[in-house]
């Protein structure tokens, strides 16, 4: 007969299960900051995601507030050229990422999701003061330039800047992968009208952030070109602060995921245990391959996956061999591993293509804060006495992107959903193609704009000259358009394909893969930068993209982004016909 406590512990258990069977719990294995169980009624939900869209508002505008106009303060106040101001904009906005990374594998192995948004919310907010302070004080950035004339940065001062910099970027590795992921967990997979509200709250989610670009684009950019670069960079470490105390305030009533080990260390093991038995033979029945015999799976906070066809090499990892089936030892989980986390492995490298057809999008986005710009700089930027900051357009691909979002959940979907019979209109795969379609036609547009500004270059004579030409930079306007048309179908799409399809347990890695499409967006748009350069400055040539935008052709630049869309949209076509659902228990 087992002890008073083990009974008193079975008989918590029996009611905790029978209150989760009645809907006061939640069924998805969520519980509060202490470990307990969670009432649905009181906790998760929308009552939780004000705290978080706020959150990721202030983080959002507070980034934004430095990478909108980022490649205006490397140009004007650190004297750089276009080519290298571009190229170290694309590097940072690149490694913010990739830093992701980072912290996805510290909340799902470790933190949780909620410790690892606080840690890194912290480092984030000191690299916020360091900006802030290296464009105040004197002695940290280079004195303005006389005439023709500009001191180049000293070494010390491009330290001071740098080293805030990439501050940001890691205090960014453990926000970007998990709050969208946090969030997600306030709804309960296992209530069907909860999980309809996980998909609103992807689109509302987009809509928070770009509510903080919008900010940024806008007031932002105004204060950094006419009141000063201390102030303008003080405002983002001041809303960076803001997002920190609204994460914390919603704390009672969040829903918490439990970290359940590292996805990092169980692939390894897949990798491992399938080698050493590649002289086993599968088992045409996949119920002979090893799994736990309980409801749960072996891994903390995850469900059990069912067996797919594929990829059977690596199912060799859950082959019983003869010795451990004689064997009544726990399995070394290097040498047998449960058909869940085989499936895990499997669910990341059908994945893959799907991931890799987002990078050229991304390049495509990268050249908002680039190459856009700098176009920009070379047109009318005034009305009247009033003259428009040339990163400020990118206000118009935000107000798109607020524009879009309420059309698409409100209008798009419930037309779509007559037509296809899904639940949410469009499915997840057919929603980023049509981004991805969108993508191509923006840098069409570009590449049309640069082609009169270009003609009215030569028309007036000012090939030799870097002066603006008579062409307005409303002009700009629907390649930024068309940027934020795009967003919300891949961007948005990518958020909810990769939290959905991913295994429960790897949730936050998955979200840092799809943010890590977006590094290398930027860091393949700095190669082609490099290679346009390299290869069109041959022989004393100025290039497609010299310092003197009216010397070059952009337009071919943007021509090539154009043609690169249209070959990644047939590659992706080709891949989400092929790509194959999870199947969670």
């Amino acid at each position: 007969m087992g002890s008073v406590e083990e009974h008193s512990s079975l008989l918590e258990d029996g009611l905790i299960q029978q209150d989760e069977s009645s809907g006061l719990y939640t069924g998805d294995g969520s519980v509060d900051i202490n470990g307990n169980p969670v009432l649905k009624q009181k906790t998760g939900n929308w009552k939780a995601c004000p705290f978080i869209l706020g959150t990721e508002c202030c983080e959002r505008l507070a980034y934004y507030g430095i990478a909108t106009n980022l490649v205006t303060y490397l140009t004007i106040k650190l004297h750089e050229g276009n080519v290298s101001a571009a190229r170290n904009v694309t590097t940072w906005s690149g490694t913010c990422y990739l830093t992701p990374l980072i912290g996805a594998v510290l909340a799902d192995a470790y933190w949780g999701r909620y410790w690892t948004i606080a840690v890194f919310s912290s480092i984030y907010f000191i690299g916020m003061c360091t900006l802030t302070l290296s464009a105040s004080i004197p002695a940290l950035k280079p004195a303005e330039c006389v005439g023709s004339l500009c001191p180049p940065a000293t070494p010390s001062q491009y330290a001071v800047f740098f080293f805030g910099l990439y501050l940001i970027a890691l205090g960014t590795g453990g926000i970007k992968p998990c709050v969208s992921s946090f969030g997600a967990d306030q709804f309960d997979d296992s209530d069907p009208k909860e999980r309809v509200k996980k998909g609103s709250f992807f689109n509302w989610f987009y809509f928070s952030i770009n509510i903080g670009a919008l900010i940024s684009s806008s007031f932002l950019v105004y204060v950094q070109d006419n009141a000063g670069w201390g102030l303008g960079f003080g405002i983002p470490a001041l809303f960076m602060a803001i997002a920190i105390g609204s994460f914390f305030s919603g704390t009672s009533l969040y829903r918490f995921q439990r970290p359940g080990g590292s996805p990092i260390t169980r692939m390894c093991q897949v990798l491992v245990a399938s080698f050493h038995k590649w002289n086993l033979e599968v088992p045409q029945d996949s119920s002979l391959l090893y799994e736990t015999q309980d409801k749960h799976s072996a891994i903390e906070g995850s469900r059990k996956l069912g067996h797919s066809d594929e990829l059977k090499c690596l199912d060799k990892a859950a082959v019983l061999s003869e010795a451990e089936m004689k064997s009544g030892d726990l399995p070394d989980p290097w040498r047998l591993c449960t058909v869940t986390q085989v499936e895990e492995l499997k669910i990341l490298i059908r994945m893959f293509p799907i991931w890799a057809t987002g990078i050229v999008f991304s390049a495509v986005y990268a050249q908002m804060s680039t190459m856009f710009v700098e176009q920009g700089m070379l047109m009318d930027t005034t009305i009247g006495s009033f003259t428009i900051p040339p990163a400020s357009l990118s206000t118009f691909d935000v107000i798109s992107v607020i524009c879009w979002v309420p059309i698409y959940d409100r209008i798009v979907v419930p037309i779509a959903r007559k037509f296809t019979g899904q639940e949410r209109g469009f499915s997840v795969l057919q929603r980023m193609g049509i981004g991805l379609f969108i993508s191509m036609l923006s840098m069409t547009a570009a590449a049309l704009v640069e082609i009169k500004r270009l003609q009215l270059v030569k028309e007036l004579g000012l090939a030799g000259e870097a002066v603006a030409v008579p062409l307005s930079i409303f002009w700009q306007i629907p390649q930024y358009m068309l940027v934020g048309a795009s967003e919300v179908f891949t961007f948005i799409g990518q958020l909810e394909f990769f939290y959905e399809q991913s295994p429960d347990a790897m949730r936050s890695l998955c979200s840092a893969l799809s943010l890590l499409t977006t590094s290398f967006g930027n860091y393949l748009s700095s190669f082609i930068l490099t290679m346009v350069t390299y290869f069109t400055t041959t022989g004393g040539k100025p290039g497609w993209i010299p310092d003197n935008l009216n010397e070059g052709h952009l337009d071919y630049f943007f021509w090539l982004l154009a043609g690169l869309s249209v070959l990644n949209m047939l590659v992706y076509v080709f891949c989400a016909n092929k790509y194959k659902q999870k199947k969670a228990s």
